[in-house]
Order: C-alpha cells, then sequence, then structure tokens
C-alpha cells in the first residue's frame, strides 16, 4: 500500500520558477553525465572499498538524486506569477517590515527559491511567525507561541510585493 503526499502549491516569481527549470535540466541532463563519468573514472581506479574518489563521487550522485527530486515536486505546485498582494495584506511573495518583540525585521514569506541571490531574510508561511503574520494587514498586531512558549508580539509596519 502507497500512501499519497499531497503538496501544497508555491508561489514563485516568472524568474524564480525560469531559474529553477533551468537548474533541474541541467542536473537532470548534463549534470547526471558528469557524474556518472566520475563514478566509471573512480571505479577503474580499482579496489572499490578504499576508493574515496568513488565514494565522494556517490555521495555526490546522491545530494544530486536529492535535488532533482525536490526541484521536480517545487515546479510541479508552483504558482507562477505575481504576488496576490494588495500592498496592505501579507500574502505568499511580500516583503513584510514588522516589528517583532520590539525588533525591527525586514523578511520575505515564502519559499527561500523565491529569494534566489538575494539576502534577504525568508520565512515559510508555515513557520510560527509566517503564520502569524499571513493575512495580517499593514499596521495591525498579531502574535505567536516561541518554540520556547513565550509569547511574541508583531506587529506589521507595512507590506510590498517581492520583486527579486
Amino acid at each position: 500500500m502507497t500512501e499519497e503526499v499531497t503538496q501544497e502549491e508555491t508561489w514563485l516569481t516568472q524568474e524564480a520558477f525560469d531559474r529553477l527549470s533551468k537548474e533541474l535540466e541541467h542536473l537532470s541532463g548534463p549534470g547526471r553525465a558528469e557524474i556518472a563519468e566520475k563514478i566509471e573514472a573512480a571505479r577503474d581506479e580499482g579496489d572499490l572499498k578504499e576508493n574515496s574518489g568513488y565514494h565522494a563521487a556517490r555521495d555526490e550522485q546522491g545530494k544530486q538524486e536529492a535535488r532533482i527530486r525536490q526541484l521536480e515536486v517545487l515546479l510541479r505546485n508552483a504558482k507562477v506569477g505575481s504576488s496576490d498582494s494588495d500592498g496592505k495584506t501579507v500574502t505568499p511573495g511580500t516583503v513584510v517590515n514588522a516589528t517583532v518583540a520590539g525588533n525591527s525585521m525586514r523578511f520575505l514569506l515564502g519559499n527561500r527559491e523565491i529569494a534566489g541571490d538575494s539576502d534577504i531574510d525568508v520565512f515559510s508561511e508555515k513557520s510560527p511567525l509566517g503564520a502569524a503574520v499571513l493575512g495580517v494587514k499593514a499596521g495591525d498586531k498579531t502574535s505567536y507561541e516561541a518554540p520556547n512558549g513565550k509569547t511574541i508580539e508583531v506587529k506589521v509596519d507595512s507590506v510590498e510585493a517581492f520583486t527579486g
């Protein structure tokens, strides 16, 4: 009996979708061929038990295959476009300026893959902070319970669409 895994939709900008699609295309094609060549070359060196090059290539292959699966799921369940934000309400794909426990924060609500090379902090909608601010309007306050049991107060100062 197999258990069906359901994956929620992930919002991506067109730029992020294109970048991730290109990465998947490379890893699935030329990337797999490169790893296969490394494994074959290491295999030709002899005894596989003590062949560190072989084991390193196999580890690299495992990591690459995991990334391929991750990208396939992400892209299959992607909602591509601009954020649904009205500029006042926190939605996936918005940059939130907030005061969290008295400290100013600026972060993207969404998936780390959206941010690409950007250095902006990213919080998932499923994280305690992300879940707390999702749907909150600029100027409003909310709170969430931290893992240590403390209640953390949050004021959403402003909301803007993420432009990448």
